[in-house]
């Protein structure tokens, strides 16, 4: 007794990876339009007109502007107050970044020890990280000020000699800003951190410790390979929103004394809503986004560089 087995011929066969395999799996990409049509809309022709407008005149006002080509991008290297600017914001940037993850990672390795009151202190450290910027900046303006709560406790103990100015004095001004922030976000480096501890297992510091390595070289060696994505994720979170920085400048010292704490982005809404110079403001933008591109891109590059090599 016989059976017909039918074989399908070589050239019929149906592989899984086929386009009509592939057809039946990915969704067809008509499905994200809508979504890109919109981002299009809404974001990417108001940044290439706002492009267009860093080579022009305009007041934001007049509909009659002449297009003035590099002029306000060659103004900028003259300009005092924008270098001045610059530097204040790679500043800004460098000290928030470096200040408030190592405060952050002290802090994810103080509360990931079996302490019973962790879970206390973890709520506590986060808390200042959800309330609103402007309202963390006016209320820590008022406590810097001259009849603040700060000179107010100094005063009573003893320490008048302490009392400042703080946010009136040009050499102090521009590092309480970083105070406020650090002081602000320390608790959300700290939650990244903690992640990144708690999914190391536990049986490596067992080992690590049965194998009697010092706690400074058991972190070296052992923790930070394996908390690398937690330190990419903060290092780049902070560079990025210390660069863009506005909120708690313009609130705390509105860029003063003089220009003391000015960065780009305030030295942008100045020149837009106060002098009214929105062609050279927006080409202020324009190079702000410059910075932060490069700056994104080159920290990236060596974090997942370093990142895949302790992996």
């Amino acid at each position: 007794m016989t059976a017909d087995l039918k074989v399908r011929p070589p050239g019929r066969a149906v592989s899984a990876t086929s386009p009509r395999r592939r057809s039946r799996v990915a969704p067809p990409w008509w499905f994200v339009l809508p979504a890109l049509l919109l981002f299009a809309f809404v974001v990417l022709v108001p940044s290439a007109r706002g492009v267009y407008y860093a080579f022009t005149d305009w007041d934001g006002l007049d509909p009659d502007f002449a297009f003035i080509g590099l002029r306000n991008f060659t103004d900028m290297l003259d300009d005092g107050d924008a270098l001045q600017a610059v530097w204040h914001t790679l500043l800004i940037a460098v000290a928030i970044t470096v200040i408030q993850n190592g405060i952050g990672l002290l802090l994810a390795l103080g509360v990931n020890s079996m302490i019973k009151t962790r879970n206390f202190l973890r709520v506590l450290l986060f808390a200042p990280a959800v309330i609103t910027p402007i309202v963390t900046a006016y209320l820590w303006r008022n406590l810097l000020g001259p009849d603040g709560a700060v000179n107010s406790l100094l005063g009573m103990v003893g320490l008048n000699s302490w009392q400042q100015d703080w946010l009136g004095d040009p050499d102090l001004a521009l590092w309480m800003v970083v105070l406020v922030v650090v002081w602000q976000f320390s608790g959300y480096s700290m939650v990244i951190f903690l992640a990144g501890l708690q999914s190391i297992p536990r049986e490596i510091y067992e080992a690590a410790a049965l194998d009697g390595t010092a706690a400074v070289r058991r972190f070296w060696s052992i923790v930070r390979p394996l908390l690398a994505p937690a330190i990419t994720i903060n290092l780049m979170l902070s560079i990025i929103g210390g660069i863009k920085l506005f909120d708690q400048v313009y609130a705390l010292t509105g860029g003063g004394p003089g220009h003391a704490t000015d960065t780009i982005s305030t030295l942008i809404y100045k020149d837009a809503f106060t002098l009214g110079d929105f062609g050279y403001s927006i080409a202020l933008a324009v190079v702000l986004t410059v910075i932060v591109a490069v700056v994104s891109a080159g920290q990236f590059t060596v974090l997942n560089r370093n990142e895949k090599a302790a992996s």
